[in-house]
C-alpha cells in the first residue's frame, strides 16, 4: 500500500515539474518561439504557425453551435480587428466565473474586436456547450472543437485559455485561467495600440 502510494506522489511531482518547466519558459515551445526560427528570414513577421507570444496563430475552421455557419482563422491573411480566442468547457469552474467578464467586454468592445469562444466538445457535450451558451447570454459565436484538433493545434491542456490575436495574425497574449474584466480591458487596449 505504501509503496502504491509513494509511485503516485513521484507520478504527480514529476507531472507538476513538467507544467512549470513549460510555463516558466524554459520547455522547447517557448526556445523555439523566442528564437529567429519563427521569423522570417529577413527579419520580418513571423512565418511560423505556434500558440505562443509573437508566432503567427494557428490557423483554424470551426462550424458554429448550431452548426450553421463555418467560421475561419486565416493568420496569413490580414484581419480588421484585434481577435480573441477564448477555450471553455461547460464543467469549468473558472470558465462559469469568467463568462460574464466576457459578455460584458464582448458588448464593451463590439465593432472593436471579434471574440470567439471555443468550446472543447471533444472533452463536453453539445447540450452542456447549448445549456452554458443559454444560461449565460452569450452574444458572441461559439465555435465547436468536435475532434479537439484547434485545441491539440492551440496547445490548450485546461480551461479557460485564451489567445489575443492582432490584426496581422500574430499571438500577442496566451492567457491561462480566468481574468477579471479590468485584466480584459488592459490586455486588449494594448493589443489594440501595437496592432495600430
Amino acid at each position: 500500500m505504501k509503496r502504491n502510494v509513494i509511485i503516485v506522489v513521484i507520478f504527480i511531482v514529476a507531472i507538476a515539474g513538467v507544467l512549470v518547466y513549460n510555463l516558466a519558459g524554459n520547455g522547447k515551445g517557448a526556445r523555439e518561439a523566442n528564437s529567429g526560427s519563427a521569423v522570417s528570414e529577413n527579419g520580418g513577421s513571423p512565418t511560423k504557425e505556434a500558440p505562443t507570444v509573437g508566432s503567427l496563430a494557428p490557423a483554424l475552421e470551426l462550424s458554429s453551435l448550431d452548426d450553421s455557419t463555418t467560421y475561419a482563422l486565416d493568420p496569413k491573411a490580414p484581419q480588421d480587428k484585434v481577435l480573441v480566442i477564448n477555450f471553455w468547457a461547460s464543467w469549468c469552474g473558472p470558465c462559469d466565473v469568467e463568462a460574464p467578464d466576457l459578455v460584458k467586454l464582448y458588448e464593451e468592445y463590439k465593432g472593436k474586436i471579434e471574440l470567439y469562444g471555443v468550446n472543447a466538445t471533444k472533452y463536453d457535450t453539445v447540450r452542456g456547450a447549448k445549456d452554458f451558451v443559454k444560461e449565460k447570454a452569450i452574444p458572441f459565436p461559439v465555435l465547436m472543437d468536435k475532434d479537439g484538433k484547434v485545441g491539440d493545434a492551440y496547445k490548450v491542456f485546461s480551461y479557460p485559455i485564451s489567445f489575443i490575436v492582432d490584426r496581422h495574425g500574430i499571438v500577442r497574449q496566451r492567457i491561462e485561467g480566468a481574468k477579471s474584466l479590468k485584466e480584459w480591458k488592459t490586455l486588449i487596449d494594448e493589443a489594440m495600440k501595437d496592432a495600430a
